[in-house]
């Protein structure tokens, strides 16, 4: 393709007990409505984290032709944000993420006949509204994603193992202490991303771009996830889809990397519970293999899609 069509936009999203009126913003990449291939709706990771990390997948648009719709959820980015909601557990919940997504699906007009890729987070939440039956949803990718944050957790605290022993010191000491925003806490969760978050180095501008988003503004991170990937203290702590996989139609596809913070055991259950699902590991990469391994993540997603 020459040229590669690109529009903005946002959508208002009606939220009770938000106390103002609130904006998701979006961006589509390719046509709507297209006459060969549906649209992929890609959801990001956080919760709390912005699109650009996951921007790349417009390569489906450029290389297949697949519309390709990104967009920033409620709470930060180029989307309504609320920081006088930071801590509010029963404001921020995942039904509110998932009205969030049926809404844009309406605006666009696609929700008869559409794709769902989650990332980590967005995979959790891919999942979720994939178990309530959406009539439309064609096909769904988890990509790097628990099915349980108890087993994501557990994986962790493994992979902690691995890291020098200063380096879990410090990650133990802060942690008890409550001091998780002390420079030496953060340098040692850093050690832990560069093994787990992202093998690349220096990582990725978008990577780096949509960190900086979060630490920005952190409200939906700190309320639901915690301080950092693997020291959970929010509202998701125990928050598991287990139980409910068997309800998804969907065809689906399941992806992790050898070194991701997605370690095998929290990706497993999503394999033994989803009726039509496919596994693919990718040797190289951490918990972006989208951004670790670009040319052979695209391809396979697109073998899914147009199988």
């Amino acid at each position: 393709m020459s040229s590669l069509k690109v529009r903005e936009g946002e959508v208002d999203f009606n939220v009770p007990g938000a106390g103002k009126p609130c904006k998701t913003w979006y961006k589509v990449y390719g046509t709507l409505p297209h006459s060969q291939n549906l649209p992929l709706v890609v959801l990001h990771g956080g919760p709390g984290s912005t699109y650009e990390y996951v921007d790349i997948l417009s390569e489906l648009t450029r290389l297949f032709d697949v519309p390709v719709i990104l967009y920033d959820q409620l709470g930060n980015g180029r989307s309504t944000h609320l920081p006088e909601k930071n801590g509010d557990v029963d404001f921020w919940t995942v039904q509110l993420f998932v009205d969030e997504l049926h809404n844009l699906l309406n605006h666009l007009n696609i929700h008869d006949n559409y794709d769902v890729l989650g990332h980590s987070w967005g995979g959790m939440l891919a999942s979720e509204f994939a178990t309530r039956q959406p009539k439309g949803l064609r096909k769904l990718v988890i990509s790097d994603s628990p099915a349980s944050m108890m087993l994501w957790v557990k994986a962790a605290n493994e992979l902690r193992k691995g890291l020098p022993q200063e380096v879990q010191d410090a990650l133990n000491k802060h942690e008890a202490a409550d001091t998780t925003s002390d420079p030496e806490y953060i340098a040692a969760t850093n050690e832990f991303y560069k093994r787990h978050m992202c093998r690349l180095d220096p990582m990725p501008k978008p990577l780096l771009d949509t960190l900086a988003w979060t630490d920005k503004d952190p409200t939906v991170y700190l309320t639901m996830n915690g301080p950092n990937e693997f020291y959970i203290t929010g509202s998701l702590k125990t928050w598991s889809v287990i139980d409910r996989l068997h309800n998804i139609q969907a065809k689906t596809l399941l992806i992790n990397g050898r070194y991701d913070e997605a370690h095998d055991m929290v990706v497993e259950p999503f394999f033994q519970n989803i009726p039509k699902v496919r596994w693919v590991q990718f040797a190289d990469s951490a918990h972006v293999p989208q951004l670790e391994e670009t040319e052979r993540y695209m391809q396979v997603v697109w073998a899914f899609l147009r199988s």
